[in-house]
């Protein structure tokens, strides 16, 4: 671990990294490390020319120990009623000093979200030495006894590498979560975008999870092989997926705002993306092709053009295939209709555009833009840059 940076410099106070998964929206957030230690995927924008460093177990802790004090405080202003008023926030908030207001923030939303998760940022935690990890984990447990899930990213290749009993330590000592970012199962697909990880690491790093007693969800993402690797993409990760039968498949389709690598490779003709039809059929192909497993499918994101393409494998299966079906048996004016509602918030599923009110707002935006079925595709990559 000598390429990676952990100066045991002074404590700069509470930290927060930049993201964290949709299904943390109502966890706190502690930082174990700064940035990713690859950040070398092409079609990743976060962390682009940051250096990766370790924080030190100890000023990990001081964050944990500054958000418990501020928790104790917030419970200690409840009235009669359990409620807490602004008044009382705003008083207390005027005796803090400007470098305390980072913690106390994060740990009002928590107490808002009703305390339950936590989820430990940057991108990979599971990277810092394991007694560090434990120590941190018994830490917080010790602070937060009421919480039900303590959750982590992290990186294939850096799992593969952790030994059983560490993996099982880990569990015991309440982390009982992990995100990986799968996002291809096919080598040739991990290769082009620079993943840094092969399918076998994948699969040898999801059993070690599985193993472990923690829940595992892994992210896919559709359309990621562009066109000519389509197939193989949608084939190849659906049977690493068939290998480890993850808790939770999350999809997160792709793409390519300008920041990223990839646009290169996109603007330059080599990188051919798929439009939002050729998406459909990948992950009809892809849902198709999950066999022996009882995973939950998640669909979670705004990139995603169904949402409502969730459920647990294998008894959703056809409900969960038929609505890509449905879609792409739509005429051309209607499937631009549903993806530019879909894109814009006005539909959250297929059944919307049975409702005139929505359907005459998705037309009004096409009129107003200048949506047609030729450009529809290239409209709705720009719409989708926003969201990264």
């Amino acid at each position: 671990m000598s390429d990676i940076s952990q100066k045991q410099t002074a404590y700069q106070g509470f930290e927060q990294g930049p993201i964290r998964p949709p299904s943390e929206a109502e966890s706190l957030l502690i930082r174990i490390t700064r940035n990713c230690p690859w950040n070398h995927c092409t079609f990743c924008p976060v962390y682009k020319g940051k250096k990766f460093s370790l924080r030190p177990a100890t000023h990990v802790k001081q964050d944990i120990d500054a958000v418990a004090r501020h928790i104790a405080a917030i419970v200690g202003m409840r009235d009669v009623a359990g409620q807490v008023t602004r008044d009382a926030i705003h008083d207390y908030r005027a005796t803090l000093a400007p470098a305390d207001y980072s913690a106390f923030h994060a740990a009002l939303n928590w107490y808002a979200c009703g305390m339950r998760s936590i989820f430990l940022q940057d991108g990979n935690s599971l990277i810092i030495p394991p007694e560090e990890l434990i120590d941190i984990l018994t830490h917080l447990k010790n602070r937060f006894p009421m919480i039900n899930r303590i959750t982590s990213y992290a990186r294939s290749r850096t799992i593969a590498r952790i030994s059983d009993e560490d993996m099982a330590a880990f569990a015991a000592a309440g982390l009982n979560r992990i995100h990986i970012g799968m996002e291809s199962g096919a080598d040739a697909v991990l290769e082009r975008v620079k993943k840094g990880v092969d399918k076998a690491t994948h699969i040898k790093a999801g059993r070690k999870v599985k193993k472990a007693g923690i829940e595992l969800s892994e992210y896919v993402m559709p359309g990621l092989g562009g066109k000519g690797l389509s197939e193989v993409h949608a084939l190849e990760t659906a049977d690493a997926l068939n290998q480890i039968n993850p808790d939770f498949i999350r999809l997160r389709s792709l793409a390519i705002p300008g920041s990223v690598p990839l646009y290169a490779e996109y603007a330059s003709g080599k990188f051919e993306k798929l439009s939002d039809e050729m998406t459909a059929k990948e992950i009809l192909l892809f849902i198709e092709s999950l066999d022996g497993i009882t995973s939950s499918i998640k669909s979670d994101h705004i990139l995603n053009l169904f949402q409502e393409i969730e459920g647990r494998l294998p008894g959703d299966k056809p409900r969960m295939t038929g609505i890509i079906k449905r879609f792409l048996g739509l005429d051309p004016t209607s499937r631009v209709r549903y993806q530019v509602g879909r894109r814009l918030g006005i539909f959250s599923r297929l059944d919307d555009l049975n409702d005139p009110q929505l359907a005459a707002k998705a037309d009004e935006v096409c009129r107003r833009y200048g949506i047609t079925v030729e450009n529809a595709d290239d409209v709705i990559s720009e719409l989708m840059k926003q969201f990264i």
